[in-house]
């Protein structure tokens, strides 16, 4: 899972980050040539944060140097909460990693600015063949592929299986999921007495927002003939929003409070039983299996599905090799044994996660009904590029249009009507910065 989506920023967080970005600029990439006892160094810049998901990243490294004396790997740790400005420094500074972990989101201004290599001639058939088209297009921009996607993680609902059990709603499965709108007569169902259906953790509004909207079409964004992404919000996008808005201020169905929390924070509410359901990434399971009190049922739903089916949006966690690199071709060789079928699964547990692969999807430990993995696997197939995948200034946009523009029209302090307004004519303001 991403870090800056699962919990507090803390200041010790900061600290460490700093620590790393210092570390990266007094070591810089690793030399042009083999050393004095001819051995190539690389470093590997990871963002896993989780102990399962560190434990898994290291052994696969230390299983790589024991395998491969002439290439050697040195394991740095980075962090999700400032990975974007860290990284920006360390390129600008001739100082990046030689392989860096992201999320494909975060990768258009780095491809686009030259700061990463081109893998389409560097990876193997065995990886570009195992991880499917609809993957591949997270990380490509213009006519290169900037970075392998690996991990990635569907929004579901996790459920309080007794209020459900209870209430007789009918239960959704991939195969039949809830409709949007059955899903907003549900959560109305479930509510009263100072309880609520659903809990949005809303906090970050902007790619849940998005996200899930692919399913009833939404788009946000388009591209003019030459090419230039604009905003253009049609009666697909407004699905997501306009449930959200009514469960919260029309049918009180959803709780007000949840709307500033991250996921981790709407947890003890779910667990005291005050929502029967918080839409979550996939990767929380983890911490309801470590965190849920003794007795508590839990079960993983799809999220709602819209004319376009299940399909939802995801930017996956990438592995891409620095342009500066002076030792892509080797790189890019780890790159392909961290990903290897049974090594991303590893890497999928150790996360709480699903594969990219087709090969790892297919691993039994994958597809079992216990803790949910089945039914993430069951949406696999239905994951897409999320909609600002490719768009050029999308993190302004994100933070000084879109954020707060969702935050009011979710509290009902604006209308649909100004919401249109602030994402379309606002945000394309800022878009047009980055296009000229």
């Amino acid at each position: 899972m991403r870090k800056g989506e699962q919990g507090p920023r803390t200041g010790l967080l900061r600290v460490a980050a700093a620590l790393v970005l210092l570390l990266s600029l007094l070591t810089g990439c690793s030399g042009g040539s083999p050393d004095a006892q001819g051995v190539v160094r690389l470093r590997f810049q990871s963002l896993a944060w989780q102990k399962e998901s560190v434990d898994a990243t290291k052994a696969l490294v230390e299983e790589w140097n024991a395998t491969h004396p002439a290439v050697q790997v040195q394991y740095v740790q980075g962090s999700w909460d400032t990975v974007h400005d860290q990284l920006l420094t360390a390129f600008e500074g001739g100082e990046a990693p030689d392989v860096i972990h992201d999320a494909s989101d975060d990768l258009a201004d780095f491809a686009y600015g030259g700061y990463l290599a081109d893998l389409s001639g560097l990876l193997p058939p065995r990886l570009k063949a195992d991880i499917p088209a609809r993957s591949w297009q997270t990380t490509t921009f213009g006519k290169g592929v900037y970075g392998v996607p690996f991990l990635q993680e569907p929004r579901v609902l996790i459920a309080n299986t007794k209020i459900l059990t209870a209430s007789g709603v009918r239960i959704p499965t991939p195969e039949q999921p809830w409709t949007w709108a059955e899903f907003r007569q549900v959560t109305k169902k479930l509510s009263g007495n100072g309880k609520y259906g659903v809990a949005w953790p809303l906090k970050e509004p902007v790619s849940v927002t998005l996200n899930l909207g692919l399913s009833a079409g939404g788009r946000l964004f388009t591209r003019d003939a030459q090419g230039k992404a604009k905003v253009e919000f049609t009666a697909g996008d407004a699905v997501v929003p306009d449930t959200v808005n009514a469960q919260v201020n029309t049918d009180r169905s959803a709780a007000r409070t949840t709307l500033g929390m991250g996921g981790s924070d709407t947890l003890p509410g779910f667990f005291g039983g005050k929502y029967a359901m918080v839409p979550l990434g996939f990767s929380y399971r983890q911490q309801i299996v470590q965190q849920a009190p003794p007795g508590f049922e839990w079960t993983v739903l799809p999220a709602p599905a819209g004319s376009a089916g299940l399909d939802q949006g995801v930017s996956p966690q990438t592995l891409s090799v620095a342009q500066d690199s002076p030792h892509k071709k080797e790189a890019a060789e780890f790159v392909d044994f961290l990903l290897g079928p049974a090594n991303m699964v590893r890497l999928a547990k150790g996360d709480w996660m699903l594969p990219t692969g087709t090969q790892a999807l297919k691993d039994p430990a994958l597809g079992t009904v216990e803790d949910g993995w089945a039914t993430g696997a069951a949406l696999a197939p239905h994951l897409r590029p999320a909609p600002a995948q490719s768009v050029r200034g999308y993190p302004e946009w994100k933070d000084k249009v879109a954020t707060p523009a969702l935050q009011e029209y979710y509290s009902g302090a604006i209308d649909g009507a100004g919401l249109k307004k602030r994402l379309g004519e606002d945000g394309n303001r800022v878009l047009a910065r980055y296009q000229r």
